[in-house]
């Protein structure tokens, strides 16, 4: 029997064209309204122009037409050299069949663990992969990437990206947070609503286990991704971080191992949410 696609994601309303952070790096967004509140989260991605061009996640299914315009706007596919995957969640890998068709001349960055994961749902070409994993590097002609998981991450498979050239890093999940208005930036949020935004993510949606982290031990590792000399911090769902944001961000980070999990929406959460949208139809 056919199927349909009855529960097809809505394609986002809001536009934000790409941020460029670096000469040669641009990340691309896209904003998520958050189900029940006057709140805003990025969904990102990145492309790096170098002299081997690497696009870096792949958005979602929901974003699909104007993710491909955008990326393919910024890099020819047939350029395209790297594509990197830096996990294996819908919000990252969305269009990754699209984008690698596109793109006959790209490697697919990813792991073994993504492959066994996610083959379900994407038949890997196994002769365009490369398996870098944490802690390795991967050159891509004028310059070497090196792969750092990121202090706070949801998947087994996730690597972070750093690009010692513009000292730009791809902090994947870290450091997320929602806004009160998709056009704010960081500079703009009061540093308690900030500061309570990332809590609210990295304990509520991405690492409820950092909760039962010995503080020292996971402070040793914010350590030594802080000490990559960062620059620039683009990452999936917060506004670029620059300045003395950084030193910032990953201050509250180390301290989330004692912060106090937030409470989370129920079901009599769930029960208003469709009860307003019934009243409003």
């Amino acid at each position: 029997m056919p199927t349909t696609n009855t529960f097809a994601p809505l394609a986002p309303e809001i536009f934000v064209p790409p941020t460029q952070v670096a000469e040669d790096t641009f990340v691309l967004h896209q904003v998520q309204p958050a189900l029940g509140a006057p709140l805003f989260v990025y969904i990102n991605s990145m492309v790096i122009l170098g002299e081997q061009p690497m696009i870096v996640d792949t958005s979602t299914p929901a974003n699909r037409e104007q993710y491909l315009e955008e990326v393919f706007t910024l890099v020819d596919p047939e350029a395209v050299r790297w594509v990197y995957l830096s996990h294996d969640d819908v919000d990252h890998s969305g269009n990754l069949d699209e984008v690698m068709t596109a793109c006959p001349n790209a490697q697919l960055v990813c792991t073994w663990a993504m492959v066994e994961r996610h083959t379900n749902c994407f038949n890997f070409p196994l002769d365009r992969c490369r398996w870098v994993m944490d802690g390795e590097s991967l050159d891509i002609g004028d310059r070497t990437l090196q792969l750092f998981r990121p202090p706070v991450y949801d998947s087994p498979t996730t690597r972070g990206l750093y690009d010692p050239t513009t000292r730009v890093y791809w902090g994947v999940d870290t450091f997320a947070t929602p806004l009160p208005d998709h056009n704010l930036g960081i500079a703009d949020l009061d540093e308690e609503f900030w500061f309570g935004g990332m809590t609210l993510f990295a304990l509520g949606a991405v690492s409820p286990w950092i909760s039962m982290l010995d503080p020292v031990k996971y402070g040793e590792y914010v350590d030594h991704v802080q000490n990559l000399d960062i620059q620039t911090i683009a990452a999936c769902h917060t506004p670029v971080l620059e300045g003395e944001h950084i030193d910032a961000a990953f201050a509250w980070v180390r301290e989330l191992p004692k912060a106090d999990p937030p409470p989370l929406p129920d079901q009599a959460v769930l029960e208003q949410i469709v009860a307003a949208m019934t009243a409003g139809a």
